[in-house]
């Protein structure tokens, strides 16, 4: 065994030890292919681990828990399908999830987000906000190349929440140069509660809303959100009046 041990070891077959013995023996080339499957499987599993653990998401969801409603409208070139297989991602297009609070876009993002990682594609998740906060931090600390060449190697950026929180010049202009690098090299997800011409109401600069706008919208699914918040709704089916009814 501790022979057998080394062997893996040298080969990098970390997983197939742990496990080989519990592979059934019916000939030769079907004991072989089953213990690399074990490797195979094993690596695939903990390399979806990796991802998902890189991309910070704030929570995990899933999209065979996503539920599709009439609060959902798509245009009418784009398909459920080509959302769900991540199409967009392949071809480097944006998708842009607008419209009301607690509609499921985050939700919708995320499960997306996760399956890209299933997938194999390098993800990053930043509520914009607090991507803003780190490239002003970086800014000012002179390392913001660092947080640039994370972006740069993603295939997904994820920026959760736009139209919560409007920023300063500064804050405003290191995000257009992140979008604007990410344009027709990476797939870009955004959520917000604003329509695009209320926007300038984050940046502060018609002009550069203008300007990113334009580059989101171009090779972009824009899906609208529309109806009563999902949380709200849960939350008050949650309360019982006094008389129990």
């Amino acid at each position: 065994m501790a022979d057998l041990k080394a062997i893996c070891k040298t080969l990098h077959l970390a997983h197939i030890i742990e496990e080989f013995e519990e592979v059934s023996f019916e000939s030769k080339e079907q004991f072989l292919r089953d213990v690399l499957s074990i490797e195979v499987n094993s690596r695939q599993t903990t390399k979806v681990a990796r991802l998902i653990k890189k991309a910070k998401f704030r929570e995990l969801k899933w999209l065979r828990d996503y539920e599709w409603s009439e609060q959902q409208h798509l245009p009418a070139t784009t398909s459920k399908e080509a959302i769900c297989d991540l199409r967009f991602i392949k071809e480097k297009q944006n998708l842009l999830l607008m419209g009301t609070p607690g509609t499921g876009k985050t939700h919708l993002g995320m499960a997306l987000g996760v399956k890209a990682c299933e997938m194999g594609y390098e993800v990053r998740f930043f509520r914009v906000a607090d991507l803003v906060g780190q490239l002003e931090e970086a800014m000012k600390e002179g390392s913001l190349h660092k947080i640039k060449r994370q972006i740069e190697k993603c295939d997904l950026l994820i920026l959760d929440e736009l139209g919560y929180v409007p920023f300063q010049k500064q804050g405003s202009e290191l995000l257009f140069h992140i979008i604007a690098d990410c344009y027709e090299h990476k797939s870009v997800i955004v959520t917000s509660n604003l329509e695009f011409g209320q926007w300038n109401r984050v940046f502060g600069d018609n002009r550069l809303t203008s300007a990113l706008v334009d580059r989101l919208v171009h090779h972009a699914h824009v899906i609208a959100f529309t109806g009563e918040s999902y949380r709200l709704k849960n939350a008050l089916s949650s309360i019982k009046t006094p008389d129990g009814i």
